[in-house]
């Protein structure tokens, strides 16, 4: 894997969809990483190289974000402690990050990574994206906790950040 760096979707033009195929695919990287135990590294390189906006089975995938993708996978890992932290004070009383999903943690973990350092992303979009890519892997009330959660979290992280503003996604 080339270590250049990787300019940000809008530098390259590409589809506005971009950051939230790398969400999908962060989640999906953060997954592997703790059903698999694939270290770090090994994970984003197959996501770049093998993964991302990649022909399945006939049907074109957006072009993913890989500079996106690899800041919160490699954000949450960092900053899991105090992720998981904030996320567990966000959970209704009595649940905690170890008695949920693989998958609902993973998307937690990248909403709240999200929530904290991309400041140029409104709380609305980053709570509206990871709703989504809840309901892209859940039928019941999954969504709803995502929304709860990033909701409550989102608040609290960006108190007095005049957050309503339109911004990218």
């Amino acid at each position: 894997m080339s270590n250049a760096p990787i300019e940000p979707a809008q530098e390259r033009g590409l589809d506005p969809k971009a950051r939230g195929a790398a969400r999908l695919a962060a989640v999906q990287a953060l997954y592997q990483m703790d059903v698999a135990a694939t270290p770090l590294d090994d994970v984003i390189e197959e996501f770049i190289e093998h993964r991302l906006g990649q022909d399945i089975e006939g049907n074109d995938i957006v072009e993913a974000d890989a500079a996106h993708f690899e800041d919160i996978v490699r954000g949450v890992v960092r900053e899991q402690r105090e992720l998981d932290r904030q996320v567990n004070g966000a959970l209704a009383s009595g649940w905690s990050l170890t008695r949920i999903d693989s998958t609902l943690r993973a998307i937690l973990r990248c909403g709240t990574y999200e929530l904290r350092r991309c400041k140029d992303i409104p709380v609305k979009v980053v709570i509206n994206e990871y709703v989504d890519v809840a309901h892209a892997f859940f039928e019941g009330d999954e969504p709803g906790v995502v929304n709860a959660v990033l909701d409550r979290l989102g608040r609290e992280v960006r108190k007095g950040a005049g957050d309503d503003a339109a911004g990218r996604s």
